[in-house]
């Protein structure tokens, strides 16, 4: 299974994430702010990750890593 890691410190929340995921599995978390001001993204479901990268891939600040 693959593993997906969100550096939410540095997440700017601009949900390019949101937009690329094709299993609308990251959502950007409404609960928390990080140290920027920003309410970071998180996956929802790590079940359904089917470990594309689509996330990655269009994170303009590469907060966010693939392994497996």
């Amino acid at each position: 299974m693959p593993t997906v890691t969100i550096n939410e410190n540095n997440c700017k929340g601009c949900e390019m994430c949101v937009i690329a995921c094709p299993k609308k599995i990251v959502e950007l978390d409404m609960a928390k702010i990080n140290g920027k001001g920003y309410h970071p993204a998180r996956i929802t479901d790590r079940e359904k990750c089917t470990g594309c990268a689509s996330c990655a891939i269009m994170c303009p600040d590469v907060v966010i890593t693939l392994e497996g």
